[in-house]
Order: structure tokens, then C-alpha cells, then sequence
């Protein structure tokens, strides 16, 4: 039926040019963006597990840089008990030669000063080995903080233990407070043979042993501290590793997940131009149809 009040032919070509308008915007948004989902109105449940999935991505950024920390203090406790260890082969050496019956007066007198002056290293290394004003190695000055850092983005996490500096040197008293403040006198060593050989640890002069330290004792200390704060900056590494991998493995996922295919969107765009105008001309043609009625008057 011939009508100028209807129009069917335009309503059709009016439609079908929105319908290409709506997907013209849609892929415009997605070329725009780079992203299939950019919000919740364009796939709701993808945008909510993309959300959590970048949640994840940030909490596991700030685990690694708090690891980065913990990496620091372990480091710096490392290079101090590095420095202890290789002075403990020369402490063990001054106590050889004060072990020495034979060697008196001035000489045994250097001797011991040479002693106690390597103990005061000892002590200045472990009193030192600090990193942004915190320490694992607890003296009489400053007291050592256990660590847990965040190491994932669950929030678990992974404890680093103190250790007792009195422990690593043969003075029972470590205080390195500057100077004009109120610190313990430096060591002083005045050791006689036999107490020396106690040292070393012969079971001949053990009994003169008395308020000193067997040398194996610190030795085993020290040498278990490093074997203690070694594997954690071991494990700290691995950790931060593993968590930057698993930020790649996060960025891939959530890519595959709501990235667009620019390559495909491009080609579409193209289609849809060629549609719209299409369409376009299609309304045009339709609006004219109820002109032809006129003819039937002339």
C-alpha cells in the first residue's frame, strides 16, 4: 500500500542505519582505547575479573619493592658479618702467639693490645651494619627488629630473625654510640698464656678459662649468622623473581582477556564506513519514495 502517511521503506533503512551507527561507535571505542572491555558496560563479568587481576598486579608490585627492603638490610648485615669473618682468622692468630708461654712483657703487652684492637673491629662491624636505621644484630645501643615482609599479594609473610651481636665477638658489651654520648669503654685485653689456649679451646687449660669465650664458639656464630641471613637474601631473590614473572604471566592474562584485535577492529571500521554510507544513501532514497504519489495527481 502506497502511503504518505508511512513510510515502511525509511523506517527499515532508519533502523538499519542506527544499528550500523551503534557498531561504528563501539569499534571506534575500541580502537580509541586499545581495549575490548573498557568498562563495565561493555562485559561486565570480563571487567570485574580484569579489576581483581589488576588489584593483583599493583599488590605484587608493592610486595617486590618492600622485598627490596628487606634486600637492602640483608645485604648491608651480610657485608658487616663478611668483614667479622675475615677478621676472626686474625684474632685467631694474635691467640696462637699469646698462648705462647715464651712471650712476655712488652711483647705480650702488643700482643694483647693487637688483640683487643681487632675484637673493637669486631665490634664496630656488627655495631654498623645498619639500613635505614634499623638492624638484624641487636647491641647495647640499638636494639635488632625482626622483619616480616609482605612477599605476594595475598599478604603473606616471610619473617627474617634478629641475631645477638655479643654473640659474634668476644665483648659482652657492644655499644658504637658516637662520640660525646655515653657508650661502654672499648675492649681490653690482658690475656695470659693458659687463658689464651682456653681459648683456642685446650682441654688442658680449660679451667682458666674463666669469663672469656671459646673462639670456636664466636667462630660457630658468626658462621651460622651467615649461613642464616645468606639463604633469606637467597630466598628474597627468588621471591622477587618469581613475582616479576608472575606480573608477566598477570599482564599476558588480562591482555588475552580484554585487549582488542586492532588488526580486526580496522577491518571492521572500514566494512562499517562503507555500510553507513550505504545506509544513508538507502534513507534517502526511501524519503523521496512518497514524491512518486504526486504524479498520480498531475
Amino acid at each position: 500500500m502506497n502511503s504518505i502517511n508511512t513510510n515502511n521503506g525509511a523506517l527499515i533503512a532508519l533502523q538499519a542505519l542506527n544499528r550500523t551507527n551503534d557498531e561504528m561507535a563501539v569499534t571506534q571505542k575500541r580502537v580509541a582505547t586499545g581495549l575490548r572491555v573498557a568498562d563495565a558496560k561493555d562485559d561486565g563479568a570480563a571487567y570485574a575479573v580484569a579489576q581483581q587481576v589488576r588489584a593483583d598486579m599493583s599488590a605484587l608490585t608493592s610486595a617486590n619493592e618492600q622485598l627490596g627492603g628487606s634486600k637492602g638490610i640483608l645485604d648491608t648485615t651480610l657485608a658487616g658479618l663478611k668483614k667479622v669473618s675475615d677478621t676472626m682468622t686474625e684474632i685467631k692468630g694474635v691467640l696462637e702467639k699469646l698462648g705462647d708461654s715464651r712471650v712476655a712483657g712488652e711483647e705480650r703487652t702488643s700482643y694483647n693490645s693487637q688483640f683487643a684492637a681487632l675484637v673493637n673491629k669486631v665490634n664496630r662491624f656488627v655495631g654498623d651494619a645498619t639500613y635505614n636505621g634499623s638492624t638484624l644484630l641487636t647491641t647495647d645501643d640499638m636494639a635488632g627488629t625482626a622483619i616480616t615482609a609482605v612477599r605476594n599479594e595475598r599478604g603473606d609473610g616471610y619473617t627474617i630473625a634478629t641475631t645477638a651481636g655479643a654473640g659474634l665477638t668476644f665483648d659482652d658489651a657492644i655499644n658504637v654510640t658516637e662520640a660525646g654520648t655515653t657508650a661502654d669503654a672499648d675492649f681490653t685485653s690482658a690475656l695470659t698464656a693458659e687463658e689464651a689456649r682456653a681459648m683456642l679451646g685446650s682441654a688442658d687449660d680449660a679451667a682458666s678459662l674463666g669469663t672469656n669465650k671459646l673462639f670456636s664458639t664466636v667462630q660457630t656464630a658468626v658462621n651460622n649468622a651467615m649461613n642464616q641471613y645468606g639463604s633469606d637474601s637467597k630466598y628474597v631473590d627468588a621471591q622477587v623473581s618469581y613475582n616479576k614473572e608472575k606480573l608477566d604471566a598477570l599482564e599476558g592474562g588480562l591482555g588475552s582477556l580484554i585487549d582488542a584485535d586492532l588488526a580486526k577492529e580496522s577491518a571492521r571500521m572500514q566494512s562499517l564506513q562503507i555500510r553507513q554510507q550505504l545506509g544513508t544513501q538507502s534513507l534517502s532514497m526511501a524519503n523521496q519514495a512518497p514524491q512518486a504519489l504526486l504524479k498520480l495527481f498531475g
